[in-house]
């Protein structure tokens, strides 16, 4: 079967083939623990879902416009408007299949053959493949977990080029949980802006950061200098609708008109029902984001004691749901690596993990405490006797 070159040189998503792998094992009758996938456990909240109910029931079934019925594009833009201060309209929004498909659109509608877009790392497993199939490069900035794997304006600096015209920030992180002060996001945009780099602001972990650290983001910058930014984000994490599908961007509104151009082309408007409960979603109750948050912390402090425990270097994450804790002193001839390493983990203690060459730092394993509380000790005690022997 002929398939093009461009996909011959494009990767499986590393945290959805660990799931494969878990699945697979439990059909062979096999105990598996995920701390792979990145999705909360709780339910998506009972409004939610009455609002899609009402829907199929009212046949709000038939298509709609491309970027979003305007109802549920305005509830974005008075998203950022609520908790933010940014002053914007549904024309400066779209809705599209997941934050993946935002992401996706926006490196098409920006990035040229050939140039440059700098990848702080550790990063979120798609960037990468995204930019190659834009025909663009990928140009790292690498990261310690001793300056919580947060870059600096003198590192994007040295990695800065002639081509660079992108850059993609995650705060919280996915896959380190760790977040940028406001002051720090602000100076990494005075330099963008100074050199022309477009910035693309990936928040869909957002609302959930811990305290003493408070919700972060550069929509207020957007508002100032509207053509240099995009906001990025989705209800997947914050409302426990990650199999609904549904991310948003906040730019401007030529770019917003080129990202439904790439979308009417692809998959058109999201789901009508989605729409619907999404609308919901924004617009009611927010009650079970502080629900989740509070089971995060405990649950990260839980985690964080543990891990930590076995000697690892591990930043204590302020927003998500991971931990990226350093682990190559554990790694030994026959598991030299993380893959190696999370397939030992797997085979021999029954927990899934994600390897963290996945998000460009071979040196870590990244673990997911969206798991009940038992649980999450279970598979961590099993991880530490493969790796301590204790």
């Amino acid at each position: 079967m002929r398939i093009s070159e461009r996909l011959e040189r494009i990767k499986p998503s590393a945290t959805l083939a660990v799931n494969a792998k878990a699945m697979e094992l439990r059909a062979q009758g096999k105990e598996i623990i995920s701390l792979a996938v990145g999705q909360p456990d709780f339910g998506t909240p009972q409004h939610v879902c009455d609002a899609a109910k009402a829907a199929m029931d009212d046949g709000f079934t038939r298509y709609t416009p491309v970027p979003g019925i305007p109802e549920l594009r305005d509830a974005v833009a008075n998203y950022y408007t609520k908790f933010y201060g940014a002053k914007t309209c549904g024309d400066n929004t779209i809705i599209s299949n997941g934050g993946k498909q935002v992401l996706y659109n926006l490196l098409m509608a920006l990035v040229n053959p050939g140039e440059d877009v700098l990848i702080p790392a550790p990063y979120w497993v798609s960037y990468p493949a995204m930019v190659q199939l834009a025909e663009g490069n990928s140009v790292y900035v690498s990261t310690t977990a001793e300056e919580n794997y947060l870059v600096t304006v003198a590192g994007l600096e040295a990695a800065r080029t002639d081509k660079t015209t992108v850059l993609i920030l995650n705060s919280p992180s996915n896959p380190t949980g760790c977040c940028y002060t406001q002051p720090q996001l602000d100076d990494i945009a005075t330099w963008a802006r100074k050199n022309n780099i477009f910035i693309i602001s990936d928040e869909v972990y957002d609302r959930l950061v811990y305290a003493p650290f408070e919700p972060v983001s550069l929509s207020k910058t957007w508002e100032a200098y509207p053509e240099t930014i995009a906001i990025v984000g989705a209800l997947s994490k914050s409302f426990c609708m990650t199999g609904w599908r549904v991310g948003y961007a906040l730019a401007h509104e030529s770019l917003i008109k080129a990202m439904s151009k790439i979308q009417g082309q692809s998959t058109s408007n999201i789901n009508s029902i989605t729409q619907m409960a999404a609308l919901e979603a924004l617009n009611g109750s927010w009650d079970i984001v502080d629900e989740m948050k509070e089971s995060f912390v405990r649950r990260r402090d839980i985690a964080y004691d543990i891990i930590t425990g076995w000697g690892a270097t591990c930043p204590k994450p302020d927003g998500a749901f991971y931990l990226f804790p350093v682990l190559d002193q554990f790694y030994t001839e026959d598991a030299p690596d993380s893959a190696a390493m999370c397939t030992k983990i797997l085979e021999e203690a029954g927990v899934a993990l994600v390897p963290g060459s996945a998000f460009g730092d071979d040196k870590c394993i990244r673990f997911s405490y969206a798991v009940d509380d038992e649980t999450l000790v279970d598979a961590l005690t099993k991880v530490g006797k493969v790796l301590t022997g204790k």
